[in-house]
């Protein structure tokens, strides 16, 4: 049964953006013109080619940020302002959810390569405000992002979390594989099933998922 190799969970780690609300919703479409846009006047490209680089940056770094602050020294601070003034509205409610996370045993966190002002802003429009121990942004990580073992250790340790005792939900198959080198129990949260050694468990309905393990 999935139920059962969950019963040694005492952490449960949520990624955020098209984790905990559904890709359909398409807010990283919003952030990827922001940060579109931000390339291109930071480094003085036409917006093609910006679009060319926060891609290049995001496959080689993790994150358009980390290339940036690799390649030229970007401040992290102004950028990530910039990228997460987003409209909200389009996020629904998600009450079934709601209930599934907050039934699960144990401590409750979400950790995204965001920051934790946006993330609170996306479970508040998500009405999942209130049912985490608490939020981790990449600032907590001093921007180093996921995948970067290095990132998941320094949150981990501000948490105090034991990841043998902890279960990562992600979107991105790459932030799966540190999670799981450190011994924790790894579900992949898409649309679509991958193969891979490092993922555990596949679902395209976290909700659903959750309630099978309570």
């Amino acid at each position: 049964m999935v139920k059962s190799s969950f019963s040694h969970v005492r952490a449960w780690v949520f990624d955020l953006d098209n984790t905990l609300y559904p890709p359909s919703v398409d807010l990283f479409g919003q952030i990827e013109v922001l940060m579109t846009d931000y390339v291109s006047e930071t480094l003085g490209v036409d917006r093609a080619h910006a679009n060319q680089l926060r891609d290049h940056y995001w496959k080689t770094y993790g994150t358009t940020l980390a290339g940036l602050m690799a390649e030229h020294n970007v401040d992290p601070d102004p950028f990530l302002i910039a990228v997460h003034d987003i409209d909200f509205t389009v996020l629904p409610k998600a009450p079934k959810l709601a209930a599934a996370i907050s039934a699960l045993p144990g401590r409750k966190i979400v950790y995204t390569n965001g920051t934790e002002p946006y993330a609170r802003r996306v479970l508040n429009a998500r009405a999942l405000d209130g049912i985490f121990d608490a939020v981790y942004g990449v600032e907590h990580a001093s921007y180093r992002p996921k995948p970067e073992q290095a990132a998941f250790e320094a949150v981990f340790a501000i948490d105090g979390l034991t990841a043998e005792q902890g279960a990562m939900f992600e979107d991105d198959i790459r932030n799966l594989a540190a999670p799981h080198a450190m011994g924790m129990r790894t579900v992949h949260v898409a649309p679509t099933a991958q193969s891979h050694d490092h993922i555990h468990h596949h679902t395209d309905d976290l909700a659903d998922f959750l309630s099978q393990l309570v």
